[in-house]
This record gives structure tokens, C-alpha cells and sequence, in this order.
């Protein structure tokens, strides 16, 4: 969860090392720290807090001169965020950053004292530096340096590494966690994602498990844990996008930038895939095991596994096959049944995710079938999954995931549509309504976005509840789920989504007069009963925030169900959109929602307290 950078180069390296940090500080902001070597001398500065912080610290130094530097900001999993346990950790020869946990750092920690190691963090760090640094001096060479130590290494670890007698080299290498070495003009790098380094240059090499990189200011160099220099193997990959897409533009937040890229986002997942009126995935997608399997598990984390939720009642409604969806954490530790008939979904928009990278390799052992949907191009669960579908939805910075979960329900629901025309459950005329369907969404997401003023001021009615409670049935249920996420998460506001129709079951207990109901409302079908259930808690005194399709605020009174209401536009052109597509629309305002309370209470949106954008650790 942590973030790396490394830079060798002609420019001054710690402008550098502070410049791709801050664009990595959404994986970790508890700490950051830099290390800049020059004439065989290492500089680090580090302290716990903001990059702010570290950037004071510098700039009162007017920089840190020096030829290639590694820099790091801080997620804290072993000792908690403070000036010592903050990355770069160092010996006299060695200094390194980390992203990762090592798990078997006690017993190394042990064996190193004996070996005459002192120690003066709480970090699992500090224990990988040491080690690396022991066989260093044995063997006077940082390839086996670091390959002695990494095969001594159980967790999950990106190393950024640079050694004092190695003037202008950082040497790479990871096991789980992600890295790449980007190359310039006489300039290169490393750094966890393409976003630190997307304003110097967009080439870059993925490093694959147990491959250690050397990187210079003229090459990089790529060797297997044999001693193979691998380069000419790798492929040279090009970012699709460009530091704009990176930037807030004018936003105040990343979150509310990447809310506003949502209609663009849909389109570009939709569009490229309707050919001839029909979805189309291509072959590679619609193949043999995916049509016939027995059994589809749809696997992820967070938001990711509130948009399988979505999946699993496409797939069941369209396709008529059991889907099942599986928080990734557990998946693997409740033994699953699988098999070579069984079709495994990994959803995760970083393709990094380390507990739905683990279910995945889990599922490819058994013989199951996997198909990976990811937004990042090269991420290790779109290289390790048998087919990959990837949403397009640019880079996604804030913490708090908008637009990724609104692609990866769509790109869901379009799945499950194409699988149902391959299996002949659907005619082709009824896809092409479908896809005509969807292509009017990115529409009504932008109606939506004309209403931020309303969604303010709901938002400053609710600003100052305790608890918030959303209610929902079916697809809203779903929908409940996601809202009251993306709500706690940001505005730490206590928040719990129920299924309406579990309330007499125990949930009503906890309505008292004022409590915050939020009733999501927007499948027509069934929107009778979610109103009996608004009644229910209406009657003992809860605030109603009711969110409903237009049709239905026409047809029913619901000025007697609530106080303040968002109506979600599904008749486009005269035409209603099926209730079952409005979810990839309405989740917009409730992210708004969420957005302007967490505002208004001063929270940091983009750096909610406790969290980080990519959790690459278990």
C-alpha cells in the first residue's frame, strides 16, 4: 500500500523524488522519506506525517543535490507512523524503500542480532535492509546480496535499493507487490505505478517475481534470479494517458474530478464494444469454458466486490447459471469447491489487490477458468488471468473509487447480456435494445451532474448524523451497500446498508426519531414493498432521503415517504431505461452525497484517515 519511487538522472533528484511521491501519496500518507546519493555519500531525510512535512524539511535545506535518490511514502502495517519508523531504512552500505509485509521477520530479526544487528524501529524494514546488508558483506555483490536475502524473505515486498558503492544504480525487485522501471532520455526509474513518473516519461518495463532490475541513467538492465540479463525479453509497455489525466484540473478534489469523468469513462467502456448494434468481447472472452461453465464465483474486495454483487444478479437474471460472489479475503480460506467447469470472475481496479491476486492463483490451480476485470493495462491480475477484460476508465487517484465501480458494473452487466445471446437465452434484437439502453447512461450521469447544488444542500441536512442507515431491495439493495461505503469511508460517519426487507428482523431496533434513512428505490418492479419498508421506519420517526427513478416520482405520491428526495432521469428521448441498468447511473449522486458531507464536515476527501488506494498487502 505503500508508494516507491526511484530516479537517476541528470535533474535534481530530490525535485524528482518529492514530485513523484506526491502522486503516489494516495497508496500511504501516514510518513515519507527520500535517500539522495552523491560521490558515494547517501543523504535521507524522513518524517512521520505529510509529504508536506518531508517537502518543508527539503526546501529549508534548498534541496538535496545528488545523482539518483529512492523515495517512499508510508501506509504503516509494522510500528506505527513516526520519524523512525519511516522509510528509507539504511545500513552504512545500504539503504532501502518498501512496499510490503514480511512475515517472517521475528526470526530473522534473531538471527541477525546474533549476527551483531542492532535495531531501532518497530518496522519489518528495517529487518530486509539488515539482511540484505549481511550478505553483502559476504559477497560484495548486490545481485547476490539481494537474491540470498530475498529467498530468506516469506510476505509480499517491492525493494527500491540503492548501495554506496554503487554511484548512480538503484536496483529493483519484487515478490507481490507491484514495481516498474520507466524509461527515459538519459533519465530512468522505478516507482509502484506509472502515475509518479507519467510527467517524465510513459515507457516503462514491468518487473515480474524474481526479477531484480539495475537502473542507470543510460539503461536499464533486467536479470532473472539465475543471473540472466533478460532486457531484450521484456516488453517495453506505453502508458495509454498522459500527466493531465493525473492532475486535479481544476477540481478540489481528485474524487470529485474522477465523479465528473464518469460519463466519459462509461463511454469509453461501452462504446469500443458494441459492433454491429451487438456486444462484443471477442473470442478470447466468449470461449467454450465461460459458456458452458457449471459455476461462475465472482471474487473481489470493497467496492470491487459490491460491483460482483451487480455481476451476480446479471449474470442469474440473463444467463441462468449460479454465480456466487466472495469477499477475496475469504474465498481462499473457506476451501472452496472448484474445478475445470467452474469459471472464476476476479474483479479489481488495480489488478494489484494481493488478496484477489491470491483467490485468483488459488482458482488457476484447481482448474477453474479465470477472467480478469481490471482498469490498470499490465497489472499482475491481468497477466495471470486465463482472458482479461479492462474498463478503460483512465487513471483513478483518490482513495475513494467512483468511476472504476460504475465501468466495472457495466462492464458486468455487458457480459452477462453477451453470454446470454452466445447461449441463444436472448435474440439478437433484444441485445441490440440493451446496448442501446446502456449507451444512454453516460447521458444521464451527465443530467446528474447539472444538480451539484442539490446535492449540497441535501448534503448539508445530514452533515451532522451519527449514523446513517440505507435500506434497499434487490439491485438497490446492492446499491445500499456501495452508498453507505463510500459514505463511511470518507466522512467517517456510521454507516450500514440493510436489505429492506430484513428491518422487522432485528435492524428496526435502532430507528429513533431523526435517524438518517437513505431508501434507494429505483427498481419499479418492486418499489411497493421498499415503500411499505420506508413506512415502517417514516413511522417511528427516521428522516427519509429517498432516491427513486423519475417514472416513479411521477406515478407515486412520495412526498408522503420522505423528506428530501434525488430523482435519478430514466426516460431518455421517451424512452425508459430498464430498472436493472439505472444502478450504473444512480450510484452518481450517492457518491455526491458522500462527497459534499465528507466536505462539509472538513474531511480530506482524496486521503481519508486509515486508508490507502491500493492494498497490496493481506
Amino acid at each position: 500500500m505503500c508508494g516507491i519511487i526511484g530516479y537517476t538522472g541528470e535533474n535534481e533528484t530530490s525535485g524528482v523524488l518529492l514530485d513523484g511521491l506526491k502522486r503516489l501519496e494516495y497508496r500511504g500518507y501516514d510518513s515519507a522519506g527520500i535517500a539522495v546519493m552523491k560521490d558515494k555519500k547517501i543523504i535521507t531525510r524522513k518524517c512521520s506525517g505529510r509529504l508536506k512535512n518531508l517537502q518543508d524539511i527539503i526546501e529549508k535545506e534548498m534541496g538535496i543535490k545528488g545523482s539518483c535518490g529512492i523515495g517512499h511514502t508510508r501506509w504503516a502495517t509494522h510500528g506505527e507512523p513516526s520519524d523512525i519508523n519511516s522509510h528509507p531504512h539504511s545500513t552504512p552500505n545500504v539503504v532501502i524503500v518498501h512496499n510490503g509485509i514480511i512475515e517472517n521477520y521475528v526470526k530473522l530479526k534473531v538471527f541477525l542480532k546474533n549476527a551483531g544487528y542492532e535495531f531501532e524501529s518497530e518496522t519489518d524494514t528495517e529487518v530486509a535492509v539488515k539482511l540484505i546488508d549481511y550478505y553483502y558483506n559476504i559477497t560484495g555483490n548486490p545481485f547476490d546480496s539481494i537474491n540470498m536475502a530475498t529467498e530468506k524473505l516469506k510476505g509480499s515486498y517491492a525493494f527500491g535499493i540503492i548501495f554506496k558503492e554503487r554511484e548512480g544504480i538503484i536496483y529493483a525487485v519484487r515478490k507481490g507487490s507491484p514495481l516498474i522501471a520507466g524509461k527515459g532520455v538519459n533519465e530512468n526509474f522505478i516507482a509502484s505505478d506509472i502515475s509518479a513518473i507519467i510527467k517524465y516519461t510513459k515507457d516503462y518495463y514491468i518487473l515480474e517475481e524474481s526479477e531484480i532490475a539495475a537502473v542507470s541513467n543510460q539503461k536499464i538492465e533486467i536479470f532473472n534470479f539465475a543471473g540472466e540479463n533478460i532486457t531484450d525479453k521484456k516488453e517495453l509497455l506505453t502508458a495509454s494517458w498522459d500527466i493531465e489525466a493525473a492532475e486535479k484540473g481544476g477540481y478540489q478534489h481528485f474524487m470529485l474530478k474522477e465523479m465528473f469523468e464518469q460519463p466519459k469513462a462509461l463511454r469509453d467502456t461501452i462504446q469500443p464494444r458494441i459492433k454491429e448494434g451487438l456486444i462484443d468481447f471477442g473470442d478470447k472472452i466468449m470461449t467454450d469454458r465461460l459458456l458452458n461453465a457449471g459455476r461462475i464465483y465472482i471474487v473481489a474486495c470493497g467496492t470491487a466486490m459490491h460491483a460482483g454483487i451487480v455481476g451476480r444478479q446479471m449474470i442469474e437474471s440473463y444467463v441462468r447459471v449460479n454465480a456466487e460472489v466472495d469477499i477475496a479475503s475469504e474465498f481462499r480460506y473457506r476451501n472452496p469447491i472448484l474445478d475445470g467447469n467452474d469459471c472464476v470472475i476476479i474483479i479489481s481496479q488495480s489488478g494489484e489487490t494481493a488478496d484477489t491476486l491470491a483467490a485468483l492463483r488459488l482458482a488457476k490451480e484447481r482448474g477453474a477458468y479465470v477472467i480478469g476485470i481490471v482498469n490498470v493495462v499490465g497489472s499482475s491480475i491481468a497477466r495471470e488471468s486465463d482472458s482479461v477484460i479492462y474498463t478503460w476508465a483512465g487513471p483513478e487517484i483518490a482513495v475513494a473509487s467512483t468511476k472504476a465501480y460504475s465501468v466495472q458494473i457495466t462492464v458486468m452487466t455487458m457480459l452477462a447480456v453477451s453470454m446470454a445471446r452466445h447461449k441463444g437465452l436472448i435474440s439478437e434484437t433484444d441485445e441490440k435494445n440493451i446496448a442501446l439502453d446502456l449507451l444512454k447512461i453516460p447521458e444521464i450521469d451527465e443530467i446528474l451532474l447539472t444538480d451539484t447544488a442539490n446535492y449540497q444542500y441535501i448534503a448539508s441536512k445530514y452533515q451532522n448524523a451519527s449514523s446513517i442507515f440505507y435500506i434497499g431491495r434487490r439491485l438497490d439493495y446492492a446499491l445500499s451497500m456501495e452508498s453507505s461505503l463510500k459514505l463511511k469511508e470518507i466522512s467517517y460517519i456510521h454507516s450500514e446498508a440493510y436489505a429492506a426487507g430484513e428491518l422487522k428482523h432485528g435492524t428496526i431496533s435502532l430507528i429513533e426519531p431523526g435517524t438518517p434513512v437513505i431508501a434507494v428505490a429505483t427498481q419499479s418492479e418492486i418499489f411497493e414493498k421498499t415503500a411499505a419498508n420506508i413506512k415502517e421506519v417514516r413511522s417511528r420517526g427516521a428522516k427519509i432521503l429517498l432516491i427513486c427513478g423519475e417514472d416513479t416520482a411521477k406515478s407515486a405520491d412520495i412526498s408522503e415517504l420522505c423528506d428530501d428526495a434525488i430523482i435519478i432521469p430514466n426516460v431518455i428521448g421517451g424512452v425508459k431505461i430498464p430498472d436493472n441498468l439505472i444502478p450504473i447511473a444512480a450510484i452518481l449522486p450517492m457518491q455526491l452525497f458522500a462527497y459534499y458531507t465528507a466536505v462539509l464536515r472538513g474531511c480530506d476527501v482524496d486521503k481519508p484517515r486509515n486508508l490507502a488506494k491500493s492494498v497490496t498487502v493481506e
